[in-house]
């Protein structure tokens, strides 16, 4: 029988070190370690924190030391033995009725300055803003955190606009954003760069982001010359090239996400590098995105190369804890409807409870909807669902512009041969659907036809509320506002 070496010392202590060979009690030994140095960490210099907190124990010591001669405690005397004899000699000077007052006030004004500063302290960390007061940022903060679980499904600039104005509702937030742009800096890096399309992930992030205003601008910002720099943005740069060096763009957000202090989380809808294609009433079969966008004919269905593309965990997880999932606004056919083609995320939406709510666009897109009324874009989206197999009807619930008023604008906009999307909302509840309209443009006059981020925000947590206050039994009262 083979005899069997015993390990050197060497390896025994590499194995000891291995953590899939660590014991509970090793285990334990490291957590307690850890928090021991954590622990030490707030004895370090620097932290202008220590200070005041000393200053407002001594200050507690003093007020209670004045409340019990001011009180004529005598055992608080006996206790203290080792300043009996300073508490007879000052009462001594002044009468006890006259020093216990002032050796309380003392006390009381050495607690203020202490916890004024720490809370001073703490809000240049929190709150640095000066017009903020600390307790506003942080129930600010608490309410962020308790807002709903909102997952929002689309690309373009609809989705960022959407997000922008979330951020006041709910910290919970996951964009689930399309990469199938091959147009413009983003289609330019992913020929070079054989790197996903990381344009309409920049906006979000930049949606998102909590950090100074300063460091966004530099993120969307978008150079005007130099060779081969023109046309491309820093945070399409800056995304392309995290992306080489962490190896995934999944990575690449979650370290931009850091650098922003992005409020939520933004997800691509696949980790594959997808190609659209598009067949269109005419017969005719075209690719890629930027080509879809100006079809010279109605577009029939929509499909990607490689054909059933994966989900990213994440994005799966985001759906099935989701209190609200929101479809647009965005290009119908561009922006939308490639996070459909994606099968685990139809099934992971069908499986959902969550209510789901379509947001249409104000105006009609030139060669991608051109005649579509809302319940043009909704049949648009079930026969999509429909060409890969899901006879579900995923979003039941519409927010819908409300007739826009005749102006200068609006003419502009049908010249170049958009119009508005029409709402007929008594035909569409007849069908089933539950529609919701709402003054998404804002009430401010503006150089554009878009959804204004706090209009669509108020009106996306109306109906979150609305299907709240239906779902809570009879005597519960009205949802949570």
């Amino acid at each position: 029988m083979p005899l069997r070496a015993s390990p050197s010392p060497q390896l025994r202590r590499r194995l000891r070190t291995r953590p899939g060979w660590l014991g509970r009690g090793d285990l334990r030994q490291r957590d307690l370690v850890s928090r021991s140095r954590r622990a030490v960490r707030w004895l370090q210099p620097g932290l202008v924190v220590k200070r005041w907190v000393v200053t407002s124990g001594l200050g507690l010591l003093i007020a209670l030391v004045g409340a019990a001669v001011w009180a004529d405690l005598q055992p608080i005397y006996w206790t203290l033995s080792g300043i009996q004899w300073l508490l007879k000699n000052i009462t001594t000077v002044l009468p006890r009725e006259v020093t216990g007052p002032l050796v309380l006030a003392i006390g009381a004004a050495l607690i203020w300055l202490g916890q004024s500063r720490s809370f001073g302290t703490i809000q240049q960390a929190l709150a640095p803003d000066k017009d903020t007061l600390l307790v506003d940022a942080l129930a600010a903060q608490g309410r962020l955190n308790r807002g709903p679980s909102i997952v929002a499904i689309g690309g373009g600039t609809g989705l960022s606009t959407l997000l922008s104005g979330l951020k006041r509702y709910s910290s919970n937030l996951t964009a689930i954003v399309t990469v199938a742009d091959d147009g413009g800096s983003s289609g330019v890096l992913r020929r070079e760069l054989g790197v996903q399309p990381p344009g309409d992930i920049r906006n979000c992030l930049a949606a998102l982001a909590r950090e100074e205003p300063l460091l966004t601008r530099l993120f969307q910002y978008r150079f005007q010359a130099g060779g081969g720099l023109e046309g491309h943005s820093f945070g399409n740069l800056f995304l392309s090239a995290l992306t080489a060096i962490t190896g995934s763009l999944e990575a690449a957000i979650t370290a931009s996400s850091r650098v922003l202090a992005v409020q939520g989380q933004v997800v691509p809808a696949t980790n594959v590098d997808v190609r659209l294609w598009a067949e269109l009433e005419n017969g005719e079969r075209i690719e890629g995105e930027s080509r879809i966008g100006h079809a010279p004919s109605p577009i029939v269905r929509l499909g990607c190369l490689p054909e059933r593309p994966p989900a990213l965990p994440r994005a799966i997880e985001a759906i099935a804890h989701a209190d609200l999932i929101v479809l647009g606004p965005g290009s119908l056919y561009t922006s939308l409807f490639p996070n459909l083609l994606v099968p685990e995320l139809v099934e992971a939406i069908a499986r959902s409870k969550a209510p789901r709510l379509y947001i249409c666009n104000l105006m009609t897109q030139p060669g991608e909807t051109d005649g579509l009324d809302v319940e043009g874009h909704l049949r648009a989206i079930e026969a999509q669902l429909a060409s890969i197999g899901v006879e579900q009807r995923l979003f039941p619930a519409v927010l819908a512009q409300e007739d826009l008023p005749a102006s200068p604008l609006l003419h502009h906009y049908r010249q170049q041969g958009a119009e508005p999307v029409i709402c007929d909302s008594r035909r569409l509840r007849r069908l089933g659907y539950s529609v919701m309209q709402a003054p998404l443009q804002g009430g401010r006059p503006t150089a554009t036809l878009r959804h204004d981020p706090r209009s669509l925000a108020l009106a996306v947590m109306r109906f979150y509320k609305q299907q709240r206050s239906s779902q809570l039994p009879q005597g519960t009262g009205r949802a949570p506002q």
